[in-house]
């Protein structure tokens, strides 16, 4: 469903998510204990996900098992009843308590309301347990039938699959249901003018930081080429960062840089954790990396090393018919054009030093970016982030 967290209003933040739970606890046809039965008799994997513009539900399963797996997902999806809906509530409860606790992942959050303020790309997915808490099911109802209509959905399948029987098994699936327009696409994405500083306090063994800024959107033509970059300055065991911060100086465990791409909009970052007597350290050697791949570039043996480690994770992930599906899926949904493997290849192939360089100084400028943390002392924080853009904490 092209529908996630960034389509709520903020009384309605987490409402994606929570549905998305929702789903596996019933039907008229189908009870909680129905579901989970079926499944487990086949020896399946069934599970969902939900992400700032999109909501799966997802099965693997044998392929002799096809119908009975799609009749039972299709009406999950399409006709759930919200039966048991109060000790869910509390189980989502408790996973954004469980989330709350993990400061590695909160700070990805506390990073997005920095980058993207007050749009609901800002907004943490899991949503906040007062909505949760409060929702009435007739609002939950009100706010699936607006977003869960065929228009708004894609039925993407990989493995051993008989295209024209899937196709029947949709059709009949929807055969029923009255057409209605997909809603609207969300706002566009105004960020904050200025880069912006975001800190959460917690008493926390180690601190952890983020650095990042707005990036690519999906359809960029440019994104292949940040994928070439993330690879070189984060994104592998032989990356600036991780030779420089850890291998090196063994200042963190965790360390790395990152790409996320939306519709309309993107947020590129990095991430380390580590402790309060080390973190002055690591930042200013990230700031030192920053600036140098900012203005510098890279080499031309770095260059290649990427572009291979690219090509043999995109092959090899090829291998995964999840992936296969996941990948059909999500270009579907968000109407970027589909790519052979060989096209994606040439893609990458494709990448030069000087596009590098260009985006480097273009998305990677320490001064642009914005700056998360959590851990116990916010002055730390800030003398840490000063190494790396001194203007962002002057004053």
């Amino acid at each position: 469903m092209r529908t996630g967290s960034r389509d709520e209003a903020p009384e309605q933040a987490g409402l994606s998510h929570f549905l998305e739970h929702l789903l596996f606890k019933g039907t008229d046809r189908f009870s909680s204990l129905d579901i989970d039965e079926t499944f487990d008799a086949m020896g399946a994997e069934v599970n969902a996900g939900t992400s700032k513009e999109t909501t799966t539900v997802y099965a693997r399963f044998l392929d002799r098992h096809l119908d009975d797996a799609f009749e039972v997902m299709a009406d999950m999806v399409l006709r759930p009843t919200y039966p048991d809906i109060d000790s869910e509530r509390q189980v989502v409860i408790e996973e954004i308590a469980m989330y709350e606790d993990e400061p590695s992942d909160k700070v990805h959050d506390v990073l997005a309301d920095a980058v993207f303020g007050d749009h609901p790309l800002g907004r943490p997915v899991i949503g906040r347990a007062e909505v949760i808490h409060n929702v009435p099911v007739p609002d939950i109802a009100a706010y699936r039938d607006r977003h869960y209509v065929s228009s708004n959905l894609v039925v993407s399948a990989a493995g051993s699959i008989d295209h024209a029987r899937l196709v029947a098994l949709v059709a009949g699936a929807l055969d029923d249901r009255v057409a209605k327009p997909a809603p609207s696409m969300p706002n566009g994405v105004a960020v904050p003018a200025d880069p912006r500083l975001a800190f959460y306090a917690k008493d926390t063994e180690q601190y952890h930081l983020a650095l990042g800024a707005p990036g690519l959107s999906r359809a960029d033509e440019r994104r292949f080429t940040l994928r070439v970059l993330d690879t070189i300055l984060g994104g592998s065991t032989s990356s600036r960062l991780f030779q420089e911060v850890r291998e090196k100086r063994g200042l963190a465990y965790a360390v790395y840089s990152f790409a996320s791409s939306f519709i309309d909009s993107g947020e590129i970052g990095l991430y380390v954790g580590t402790r309060p007597e080390n973190v002055a350290e690591a930042m200013s050697v990230i700031g030192a990396e920053l600036r140098r791949v900012a203005a510098e570039g890279v080499t031309a043996e770095e260059l290649e090393r990427a572009r291979e480690n690219l090509k043999g994770r995109t092959t090899l992930a090829m291998e995964s018919t999840l992936a296969r599906m996941n990948r059909l899926g999500s270009s579907l949904i968000t109407g970027v054009p589909l790519l052979s493997l060989d096209e994606i290849l040439a893609e990458v192939d494709a990448v030069t030093l000087d596009g590098v360089q260009l985006l480097a100084g273009e998305l990677f400028d320490p001064a642009r970016m914005s700056a998360a943390g959590v851990g116990a002392d916010e002055d730390t924080f800030r003398k840490a982030v000063g190494e790396v853009n001194p203007a962002l904490v002057a004053g």
